[in-house]
């Protein structure tokens, strides 16, 4: 099973991924991630991959590829994987398709949470971290007991910067500009389906076990 889960920062990508890897038994792999696990093993792509970063650049697409099928090529991907941040460009799309019939896989379902841009905001703002205990509240929907104060540690709780409205605002305008044209790519081929990433977490959840056939 090979699916590609889309969305914006804060649409809950990582929270329905970790219950998809419970669910089907098969890793949750992000570019992020795998930049650094392949870095850290110094594969011979993790060099390359931290040359470019060292030296303050972009990785390209056909270096982003590498290091996605090197990772696929390992034994824990052999029933399948759920690709999140991946692909990012119309290039990587393709060259994913290649690769996949190269090795008689099929891309599944590929998977857009949409989400509304200012109530992701608004949800996105309202969050405050602890930094000892690393919980996290929401002053609308789960605000501490004590405000401003962590009910476990009773620190005082933060805004993290990421959690800045221009910030999301800013990464959110990121992100619809770089894959707009990748979702325009899977919709030209009937490929892409489309679930209300605000709706509740047991929700989207069923909605994607939905999507996949599954129960």
């Amino acid at each position: 099973m090979i699916i590609v889960l889309f969305g914006p920062p804060g649409a809950g990508k990582g929270t329905q991924s970790a219950k998809l890897v419970e669910k089907f038994a098969i890793p949750a792999l992000s570019t992020g991630d795998m930049f650094r696990a392949a870095i850290a093993a110094e594969t011979p792509v993790g060099k390359q991959v931290k040359a470019v970063i060292d030296a303050g650049d972009l990785v390209n697409d056909e270096l982003v590829n590498k290091l996605v099928f090197e990772r696929l090529t390992q034994p824990d991907c052999e029933n399948g994987v759920i690709l999140d941040g991946y692909p990012r460009t119309v290039a990587q799309a393709e060259a994913l398709d290649a690769w996949l019939a190269d090795h008689h896989w099929k891309l599944d379902k590929v998977i857009e949470l949409k989400v509304d841009d200012e109530q992701l905001v608004e949800r996105r703002a309202g969050r405050l971290y602890a930094p000892g205990s690393k919980k996290v509240y929401h002053i609308s929907f789960n605000p501490p007991k004590v405000p401003g104060k962590c009910d476990e540690s009773g620190e005082t709780l933060i805004q993290r910067e990421d959690d800045n409205p221009e910030v999301v605002r800013h990464r959110l305008d990121v992100y619809n500009e770089q894959t707009a044209p990748v979702l325009g790519y899977y919709t030209a081929q009937n490929r892409l389906v489309t679930l209300d990433g605000m709706s509740d977490i047991d929700d989207v959840y069923q909605h994607i076990l939905q999507v996949l056939g599954a129960k």
